[in-house]
């Protein structure tokens, strides 16, 4: 199980007709990403301790779910990706067939089209965003799975990268509801050369005098950094 880090995040979100926005961004937005779906919780608390009063995730389906509600697939994705990254690998001629199983492909919290720190209006936006962890990324999505959907039982949790350290954390989180997983390319717990990997990129981006503490308001503002 891995309770590493990936981006901060937190505070009121988008809904599915309305995005609040702290900072506008012409990138991270359904014209882009695709059209989505969203998941509002209240009060979901954060394993560091912080609790967003209200917490959006966004996400994407394929196929339909059966009338036994036991042909759910998973499929998060990877750092700094969206679900709509994910799509190619959902076909009629692969192995994640559609017309089969009712794929769930999940954005993380603080990321993507979800609650996050460039969506989220002052004060709780931008450098304001709490930490969250893997864990926190999985208990949402187990509560969008059967708060939303009703499934007990999942036919396959898989991911590349960091949607592979989801799915080692729901293989044991939530062992009795993943019947198979399929982490890709993903460790358990993060070697320190991707920690000092991530210190340089964000040392880098830091480095930029327009970064302002992490309040710059253009999102083109630290593109030297």
């Amino acid at each position: 199980m891995t309770n590493e880090h990936h981006t901060p995040a937190d505070a009121p979100s988008p809904g599915a007709s309305e995005i609040l926005t702290g900072l506008e961004t012409d990138y991270y937005t359904e014209e882009v990403h695709g059209p989505v779906e969203y998941f509002s919780m209240n009060s979901f608390e954060l394993a560091e301790g912080e609790t967003l009063r209200e917490c959006t995730i966004a996400y994407t389906t394929f196929g339909e779910l059966n009338d036994a509600k036991d042909n759910a697939v998973l499929f998060p994705h990877m750092y700094s990706g969206t679900s709509k990254d994910m799509e190619m690998y959902v076909d009629e001629d692969s192995a994640i067939d559609p017309t089969e199983y009712f794929v769930i492909m999940p954005n993380q919290i603080g990321n993507g089209l979800s609650t996050s720190p460039h969506n989220t209006p002052p004060p709780y936006g931008q450098a304001e965003f709490p930490r969250v962890r893997i864990s926190d990324d999985v208990r949402a999505q187990h509560r969008l799975v059967t708060e939303e959907f009703g499934i007990e039982e999942l036919q396959l949790v898989l991911g590349w990268s960091m949607g592979a350290q989801q799915t080692y954390e729901w293989a044991v989180r939530y062992p009795e509801m993943v019947n198979r997983a399929a982490p890709i390319g993903g460790t358990a717990r993060n070697p320190v050369i991707s920690r000092l990997l991530v210190d340089a990129l964000t040392d880098a981006i830091k480095s930029d005098p327009n970064w302002d503490d992490g309040y710059y308001t253009d999102p083109e503002a630290v593109r030297r950094g």
